[in-house]
């Protein structure tokens, strides 16, 4: 009978089959269900497989660990996707195991991303669990609290499977290299970048290496590597060049605080036929981007402008455009909101899916307090100034400083907020 780790050894099977492990220990990133007194480990020893449900990000190893247990357990193995099968596949797999079962042969069935069967598709399961007639292993990226029949929740195990941390990418990426016997054509800088670009997925990475593993130019650095793996975004119509200059020009004159010169373009803007709603979405997006916290009325003034334009249309409602600019153009400026916002959506792209710490994780569900949601969380309206001091990073990433407020207009009291808490937030710590 063709065993289920045949394509280990196939070159011409996709990389991430060839490097399926055969063995839990093999398995990478996962070291917690190796313990000893953890139920997976017992089965590999040999004690009778469960019913259980295995719940982790996409490629941490959930088909892997249920084609693990049917192998070392000698069960059937039966394999559905809940994307694309039906009650009618279920009734027959259903059936076959039945037939074995009187044969003597016991059948574990894996179903992948089990949370998209509806609640009646949930209910089938019941009675071939609840009589012993399958072994239901089921995968799922999301919370089987919320996303499953407690019925059947009930009758099955939860194993907590996690996202592949840096270690075990890099570990994964030196197996890769093992199996094609030379190294990814990528230079080191390019290492970390690739390992962040997959987000904690095995699977996607392996992917990654298999397209990589055909480059034949010279190493790939760390901007050659995002161009060759990721499509460029289309390009913008630029025919219509006066129109993008002329919005260019109003946009920086604002930033400039040259109120004169803003109120030109506007003219020339409005003169030309531009559409005046597209230049009031360009400046609510300035007040956002270049005023933010250095005078936060900028944003409702632009807003109430455009309420204004709406209500009374031209050529009327256009005074309300120049008063906005006039605005705009007086007012302190800052871009620490802006820049605050990309170094954070810089750190969320390289440290991709990092779990919240679990004492501000709520806990609705018995399971999830089991597991330790919102363990030790410090309700910071009981604490001493109403602040707790607690660490809201996930707990694999070092506290960041994204905002950085300027000595400019209403930020001047911002700094003298952040530097109040975090005077407060250091003495927490100390006490701690």
């Amino acid at each position: 009978m063709k065993t289920l780790f045949e394509t280990k050894n196939d070159e011409n099977a996709p990389l991430a089959d060839r490097l399926r492990p055969h063995s839990l220990e093999e398995v990478i990133g996962q070291g917690h269900i190796l313990s000893e007194d953890h139920m997976l480990r017992a089965i590999l020893d040999g004690s009778p497989p469960v019913s259980m449900v295995l719940w982790g990000p996409p490629g941490c190893g959930k088909t892997t660990i249920a084609r693990i247990i049917a192998d070392k357990s000698g069960y059937e193995y039966e394999s559905v996707s809940a994307v694309s099968s039906g009650v009618a596949e279920l009734k027959a797999v259903f059936e076959r195991s039945r037939v074995r079962r009187r044969d003597g042969l016991r059948t574990l069935m894996f179903v992948d991303e089990i949370h998209r069967f509806n609640r009646s598709q949930q209910d089938a399961f019941l009675p071939v669990v609840e009589d012993g007639t399958i072994i239901l292993i089921g995968a799922t990226t999301e919370n089987p609290s919320f996303e499953m029949n407690g019925a059947l929740l009930s009758r099955m195990q939860v194993v907590v499977l996690q996202r592949l941390d840096v270690a075990a990418m890099l570990q994964l990426l030196e197996r890769a290299e093992t199996a094609m016997h030379r190294p990814l054509p990528i230079c080191a800088d390019a290492r970390e970048i690739l390992v962040g670009m997959a987000d904690g997925d095995g699977r996607a990475l392996l992917n990654f290496c298999e397209i990589l593993f055909s480059h034949k130019g010279k190493p790939l650095d760390a901007k050659a590597l995002t161009q060759y793996l990721q499509k460029r975004a289309p390009l913008y119509d630029k025919r219509q060049e006066a129109h993008y200059n002329l919005i260019s020009a109003l946009h920086k004159s604002l930033r400039g605080s040259d109120v004169n010169a803003a109120l030109y373009w506007l003219s020339r803007m409005l003169d030309g036929g531009e559409e005046p709603l597209y230049i009031l979405r360009r400046l609510i997006r300035f007040a956002a981007e270049d005023i933010g916290m250095a005078d936060p009325q900028a944003l409702v003034q632009a807003v109430a402008c455009k309420d204004m334009y709406d209500f009374l249309g031209s050529p009327e409602g256009e005074l309300g455009i120049v008063q906005c600019v006039i605005y705009l153009a007086t007012a302190p400026k800052s871009n620490a909101a802006y820049m605050a916002q990309g170094a954070a959506k810089r750190d969320a792209r390289q440290f991709g899916s990092l779990m919240p710490p679990m004492h501000i994780l709520n806990a609705p569900t018995k399971l999830m307090k089991e597991l330790g949601y919102s363990k030790g969380y410090d309700y910071d309206h009981s604490a001493e100034d109403g602040f707790s001091g607690q660490n809201y990073f996930p707990d694999d990433m070092e506290r960041r400083e994204y905002y950085q407020p300027v000595e400019r207009g209403f930020e001047r009291e911002i700094v003298k907020r952040l530097e109040y808490w975090n005077r407060l937030r250091e003495k927490r710590n100390a006490e701690g």
